[in-house]
């Protein structure tokens, strides 16, 4: 999974300290990097067909114009590997994830997909972007859709070679939408198109399988380090879930904050309130889910009284559907869908 809401929260609103050192040797790479405009927030690519260059690419930083195909695409933050894979490009580096990935920091998914194939560079695990590590791998493209790299990393990154940043809200990206961006950054929006119908399919498919799910409404939780975490319906997990035939419950708007632009916390006092037909609540570990299943204030709401709650469980598991991506979907989706078939049926 992308990291965990705490976890978010620290990348989006961290303070970046940069390395003169660092950024000195960089600078002296003399790599050609794109130029920011004004901020934007909109997303936006002109491209006259699949495959033609140049392309330009709006983002939260301004724009980006990629002036050839990349042959040598660098991925950073969460899903741009993966989608890139999907469309049938290899990057030449790949992040580490330290959730969700094996002791090289690699995805279950990724692996399969690369079975047989030369495995890219594996980034040092690092909240920052590792320059000079992404310096190394010679990039002619850096997709950075879904991350939460500050303006300061994406200028110094830009130095590199051209970046494509997250084109709203850090950490925030819809995961069609990244699907989309990276289609278009590669050369390969037909490809994106077809990735996205394939999935459109299967998620149908899943729907049609079980009208159980048909306008039950639903709330997408987790309960971490003594934190109770809410999913708005802006949360890619909770717009893939929606998909299935759920509704988001009214309560989840009820009771929402401006804490965040994917999710809010809510005190254990008022858990009673977060009424729905199907609680959803992700645990890293057995032993997490079941101590929130067993504790007091999980009693007190009418989902667990009633055993309406789905309880995703493991890392690569949660990570696979929150957020998906164009590997991860397919990956994790048949078990998702068991676990919520069990717990509508009940």
């Amino acid at each position: 999974m992308s990291p965990a809401p705490d976890e978010l929260e620290n990348f989006v609103s961290r303070r970046l300290t940069l390395m003169l050192a660092a950024a000195a040797s960089i600078l002296t790479l003399g790599l050609s990097g794109c130029t920011a405009a004004d901020n934007a927030t909109e997303p936006a690519a002109d491209a006259a067909a699949s495959g033609s260059f140049p392309v330009t690419i709006e983002h939260a930083f301004g724009e980006t114009t990629i002036d050839q195909q990349p042959t040598r695409v660098v991925a950073w933050g969460w899903g741009s590997a993966d989608d890139a894979i999907a469309l049938g490009v290899i990057p030449v580096a790949i992040p580490f994830q330290n959730y969700g990935g094996d002791k090289n920091g690699v995805l279950p998914w990724i692996a399969e997909a690369l079975d047989g194939e030369e495995m890219p560079v594996v980034l040092p695990d690092s909240e920052e972007p590792p320059y000079e590590d992404i310096a190394a791998a010679a990039p002619d493209v850096i997709l950075a859709a879904y991350s939460g790299i500050t303006e300061q990393e994406y200028d110094l990154l830009s130095e590199i070679a051209p970046v494509v940043a997250y084109p709203g809200d850090a950490w925030a990206t819809p995961w069609r939408d990244l699907i989309d961006i990276t289609g278009t950054a590669l050369g390969k929006s037909d490809e994106a198109d077809a990735l996205l119908a394939s999935i459109d399919a299967e998620i149908a498919g899943q729907a049609a399988a079980h009208p159980e799910f048909a306008g039950k409404t639903i709330a997408l939780t987790s309960d971490s380090a003594g934190t109770f975490y809410v999913y708005k319906k802006e949360d890619p997990r909770v717009a893939f879930t929606l998909d299935l035939g759920f509704v988001s419950a009214p309560a989840v708007d009820e009771l929402a904050t401006d804490e965040a632009s994917f999710y809010y916390t809510l005190s254990y006092e008022q858990l009673d309130q977060l009424d729905s037909d199907l609680l959803v609540n992700f645990g890293s570990t057995q032993k997490e889910s079941d101590a929130f299943l067993g504790a007091s204030y999980a009693q007190a709401m009418p989902q667990v009284q009633a055993g309406s709650v789905a309880s995703p469980v493991g890392a690569a598991f949660i990570s696979s559907v929150s957020p998906p991506t164009g590997l991860s979907l397919s990956w994790g989706l048949d078990d998702y869908v068991t676990l919520l078939a069990a717990a509508v049926n009940k």
